[in-house]
């Protein structure tokens, strides 16, 4: 029984002394990693501050700016893990935690397939720079202010202040109208004069006074056309450029216009002619109603 005892002591204190022979040979390495993952981990986090500004000048959106610092962080931190598992000759450790890392990326990429197409649909709309806080957006069948751009969603406010939540991928991959892109919109109006009217004045004072309350820039003209002969007036339609990045400043633009158009033609003996029906009637039914307001007017004499 002692020699057993003896026997197993023996065995654990040569482990023992092989595993500190091995600690004192391989001390030098581990210091060295140990500074190396200290080293990865510092930068890790001072990732955030170093990347603040150059990436305030791609993306607006601070969860944006947030998600890739968060992600080069992660991805700096995993480098210096994988450098001190080198130096200290743990390659089936690295590989096992490769294989781990390749595995569970696959399986949180399945689980999560929505959410990241969300997520990489937000960085998308962030870096592309198609789409902006502020901006009056038309896109699945809403439109409105954007109010928040997240690594989810678009948060919209629609006109009569109802607020619309569209998931990012939703957004990426259906066509939307974005005011904001430009800031010179082209509108027009639609009007008519009476038959009488001269076409060539006409035509000559409307161009002028849109183009003076709408100057017009370099390459920009008002157009003016005579579309048909209507009913009761002769069409025409006027276009000209307007400074809106939104669907409420275009409508503003455009009533501006009808007023201006209005007084215009009111100071100067235009006529705007009302829509002119013409009803037909049978003749007996004519003759009836004739009859009717006659018998009415003579009731009436009489009792006066």
């Amino acid at each position: 029984m002692d020699e057993s005892i003896q026997s197993s002591w023996d065995k654990v204190s040569d482990r023992l002394g092989s595993w500190l022979d091995l600690l004192i040979t391989n001390l030098p390495n581990a210091i060295i990693a140990i500074l190396v993952f200290s080293l990865a981990f510092w930068i890790s986090q001072r990732m955030k501050q170093w990347l603040s500004r150059p990436l305030s000048k791609f993306i607006s959106q601070e969860s944006i700016k947030n998600l890739i610092s968060t992600v080069l962080s992660i991805i700096v931190v995993a480098m210096g893990l994988f450098l001190a598992l080198g130096i200290l000759n743990l390659d089936t450790v690295l590989k096992s935690l490769l294989a781990g890392a390749g595995v569970a990326g696959l399986a949180i990429g399945l689980a999560l397939q929505g959410t990241l197409a969300n997520t990489f649909s937000g960085i998308y709309l962030a870096v592309k720079d198609v789409m902006n806080i502020g901006d009056f957006v038309q896109t699945n069948g809403y439109s409105g202010t954007i109010e928040e751009i997240n690594l989810r969603n678009v948060k919209l406010k629609e006109p009569d202040n109802n607020v619309v939540i569209i998931p990012n991928k939703l957004v990426v991959e259906n066509p939307f109208k974005n005011f904001g892109l430009t800031k010179r919109i082209r509108t027009s109006i639609d009007c008519g004069v009476g038959y009488e009217s001269d076409l060539a004045h006409v035509k000559e004072i409307s161009v002028k006074s849109i183009a003076k309350h709408f100057p017009q820039k370099p390459g920009e003209s008002v157009e003016f056309h005579y579309k048909e002969f209507g009913g009761s007036s002769i069409d025409f339609q006027i276009r000209f450029w307007v400074e809106a990045k939104a669907k409420l400043s275009l409508l503003e633009a455009k009533s501006e216009a009808i007023m201006v158009i209005k007084k215009l033609f009111d100071d100067n003996d235009i006529n705007i002619p009302f829509p002119i029906r013409t009803l037909q009637m049978d003749s007996a039914i004519e003759s009836s109603l004739i009859a009717q307001l006659k018998t009415k007017k003579s009731t009436s004499e009489i009792e006066n």
